[in-house]
């Protein structure tokens, strides 16, 4: 099931903004100190690093990735999930806009 709303959150206004635009963000903190984000990715292929590892949720669009050290392309489309581990990296190829939220793990 596709995440619709997150309440009791404090937001920071600021956005993060990567790749010159291709990639624009919003981190949020819930009320127990759990840290996510939400963004959208434009249309392009893009290379993320993780410190933390990460959760991506789908809530809109898709995409396809792979993950360090695979030659794997995947596909994730509204309502899935895929995991990156910490400290390590991943291609997102986007053909249209692409919404997520980055749960931190």
């Amino acid at each position: 099931m596709t995440t619709q709303t997150i309440a009791n959150v404090t937001l920071t206004t600021q956005a993060n903004v990567y790749f010159d635009g291709k990639c624009v963000s919003h981190g949020f903190t819930l009320d127990d100190g759990t840290k996510k984000s939400v963004g959208v990715v434009l249309p392009a292929t893009l290379t993320f690093n993780t410190g933390a590892a990460e959760i991506m949720e789908c809530v809109g669009g898709h995409c396809e990735y792979k993950l360090a050290g695979s030659d794997e392309w995947k596909k994730s489309g509204s309502g899935e999930k895929f995991s990156i581990p910490a400290n390590s990296s991943f291609e997102i190829r986007v053909t249209e806009s692409y919404h997520y939220i980055c749960h931190y793990a």
